[in-house]
């Protein structure tokens, strides 16, 4: 099998960044008043993990990934049962649109002989489980830690810096999975549930755990559940998802990596923000590389029947010298 590959650059978000001291949610957002962008601008010299690292550091959070976590993951395994975070590849030709969201194509197949195909995919989008890179995200022209790139020589040759490519050994960390829907008591969220920091804790409560530095972060809103009941709708328009409330937990948490049934962000934002703020966030300033568009409801099963929302995660992206993000299967393992 020969597989082509076509990715897409990535969004472009807000203003500029300095400085990287974590701090607590401002008033406002103790007291439940949406996010603003100035609560924003604030968090972006106040949380950003620029220069945590050193000035040339191109991991961003997969620095908390430490031999030790990868070891308590490892020590997690029990059962030995193995479940994948992926979705279903959509292997059809010459159709524009996968779930009905324009910009989300199907896997392009291409058959040579009985033997011989091959596909080409553009894996970013709202359809396909995949990993995004540092190199996917900027803000005000910079990405993570203050990397500005030639927009020429990017359209040509890719990211020469923070791409997938920083992970082409893998990762292995321990995956702590926050299932929503069951902490509501519903099969799946409606689209304007907002998830908050209490939230998350709650959830910890209950699953009797803690996000603790290098985790792997994944939020199930019961996205596909609901697919399946009540039909398609575009995920880019209104979606339940993560409050960028958020945003100072997940920085005191020191998570690694952050992953959603969608682009992790509660859909439209709130008051005067704009675009996937807990996204974007967590890409440039945080460093957090990003899971999008997986497929939580089996792992979600596995986990209540083994009583356990902690697990061995692994990742292994393509490697793709100055690509934005890969194509993933993460696996986790109980």
């Amino acid at each position: 099998m020969r597989l082509r590959l076509r990715g897409l650059l990535g969004v472009t978000l807000l203003a500029s960044v300095t400085v990287a001291t974590p701090t607590a949610q401002n008033d406002a957002t103790r007291r439940g008043q949406p996010v603003t962008q100035a609560d924003l601008e604030r968090w972006k010299k106040d949380l950003s993990n620029w220069g945590r690292w050193g000035a040339a550091d191109e991991a961003g959070a997969l620095n908390l990934i430490t031999p030790a976590k990868r070891r308590q993951a490892a020590a997690s395994v029990k059962a030995g049962i193995s479940v994948s975070l992926a979705r279903d590849g959509q292997y059809e030709k010459g159709v524009e649109t996968e779930l009905g969201i324009p910009g989300t194509g199907v896997y392009e197949r291409h058959m040579a002989s009985p033997g011989v195909d091959w596909f080409v995919l553009r894996y970013h989008g709202y359809g396909h489980t995949h990993l995004d890179s540092l190199a996917h995200g900027t803000d005000a022209g910079r990405a993570y830690n203050g990397y500005v790139a030639d927009k020429d020589r990017v359209m040509t040759e890719g990211l020469s810096r923070s791409s997938i490519y920083v992970a082409r050994h893998g990762i292995v960390t321990r995956g702590i999975l926050i299932d929503v829907p069951r902490l509501d008591g519903v099969p799946y969220l409606d689209l304007d549930r907002r998830i908050y920091p209490s939230d998350l804790e709650a959830w910890e409560k209950k699953a009797g755990l803690k996000v603790s530095a290098g985790d792997a972060l994944l939020i199930r809103t019961g996205r596909w559940t609901r697919w399946a009941k009540v039909g398609p709708w575009d995920a880019r328009k209104q979606a339940a998802g993560l409050d960028a409330s958020v945003i100072p937990w997940l920085r005191q948490r020191d998570i690694a990596i952050l992953g959603g049934e969608a682009p992790q962000d509660a859909n439209p934002p709130t008051g005067d923000l704009r675009g996937l703020p807990v996204h974007g966030f967590a890409l440039v300033h945080l460093g957090v590389h990003l899971l999008d568009n997986l497929a939580l409801d089996e792992v979600a099963e596995v986990a209540e029947r083994h009583k356990r929302w902690a697990f061995m995660l692994t990742l292994a992206p393509l490697r793709m010298p100055t690509g934005t993000g890969s194509p993933i299967n993460p696996i986790a393992v109980f």
